[in-house]
């Protein structure tokens, strides 16, 4: 999978659908070479397990400009308490500057940040509300899964059969456009995404317990309780906790040692690097149509298996917020 049930034995991170990451997305706006989207997906099964976002939790889109794998740039979801069937966001922009932040804890405070979006009503049907102000635009909701895999081939020792668990189910969507320049004058970025909850005993202390950047890194890479570790670390402490797990992974998988780190380096730190100035894709940012599946089974295959088989949906929107609508026989 790209990162839906990430914990051991394909459970949630912290146990809540709601703060469980499925995938991100960041590529260039189609329609405005200017502009950027930058898509976080959460909720899988949705709404199964749970049927809005978390009101305590942050969501948070990170970029990194300077190539530290560290945010400078942080865009903050928050949503209120859903009450009477209606839920309401409101996202920040906050720019580091004195160079401390790793993202990874947040004290709640947000004296230093912008507003872009504020009280942007959540969908909870199948017609997507979408929240301008000025060069932002906003969407929150329930939505097609955009993410295509035979999964059951996977868990059965890459025996695919070209069946797509994902075809028929919903996430919780959150899509933001942004003009590129809210990301930084140098066009190719580092993108990654986080969800923080109180912590245990401490509300006022957020932490993070679920994050991703590439697809498939945590799912494929770490095992048993390195995936509940790995989802609390910062991508720039990634390469030095995780670098030896990798390796042995890609060994696994028929690769000599040298090989192997080298592909080992090349994943870490967990960051999408995307250059919002191009309008390819996977290596560069994501598409919602790129099949990255099959280029991640072909690099830890060493080339053995090439596809599982799957391809793209066929009910991706053209225009904002890109997301299909939600499949009504998966909706209570």
């Amino acid at each position: 999978m790209a990162d839906h049930l990430d914990s051991p034995n394909l459970t949630s991170p912290a146990m809540d659908a709601r703060v469980d990451i499925t995938d991100i997305y960041a590529f260039q706006n189609p329609a405005d070479r200017h502009k950027s989207i930058l898509i976080l997906n959460v909720n899988p099964l949705a709404p199964t397990h749970a049927d809005e976002f978390r009101h305590d939790a942050r969501y948070e889109l990170l970029i990194d400009n300077d190539g530290d794998a560290r945010p400078d740039v942080r865009f903050s979801i928050l949503f209120s308490r859903k009450k009477d069937g209606h839920q309401f966001a409101t996202v920040r922009r906050r720019v580091r500057s004195d160079g401390a932040d790793d993202g990874g804890e947040h004290d709640g405070g947000d004296d230093d940040a912008d507003v872009v979006i504020e009280r942007a009503p959540v969908s909870f049907g199948s017609l997507p509300n979408v929240t301008t102000n000025g060069d932002y635009r906003f969407f929150a909701g329930l939505r097609s899964d955009p993410f295509f895999f035979d999964l059951v081939g996977f868990l059965h020792g890459f025996a695919f059969t070209g069946v797509d668990f994902f075809k028929s189910l919903n996430v919780f969507g959150i899509v933001l456009e942004v003009p590129n320049r809210a990301l930084g004058s140098n066009p190719k970025v580092g993108v990654w995404a986080h969800t923080l909850i109180p912590a245990t005993l401490q509300p006022d202390r957020l932490v993070q317990v679920d994050q991703m950047g590439r697809p498939a890194i945590n799912t494929v890479f770490n095992h048993g309780s390195d995936k509940i570790t790995f989802n609390s670390t910062q991508p720039a402490d990634q390469r030095a906790l995780f670098l030896a797990s990798f390796v042995g992974t890609l060994e696994g998988f028929g690769y000599d040692a040298s090989a192997a780190t080298d592909i080992g380096d090349l994943l870490l730190p967990d960051v999408l690097t995307f250059d919002y100035s191009s309008s390819a894709g996977f290596l560069n940012g994501r598409q919602l149509t790129d099949d990255v599946i099959d280029i991640e089974l072909s690099l830890v295959s060493k080339g053995a298996v090439t596809t599982d088989k799957v391809g793209a949906h066929s009910d991706y929107l053209s225009s904002f917020p890109f997301l299909g609508s939600p499949h009504q026989e998966n909706v209570r």
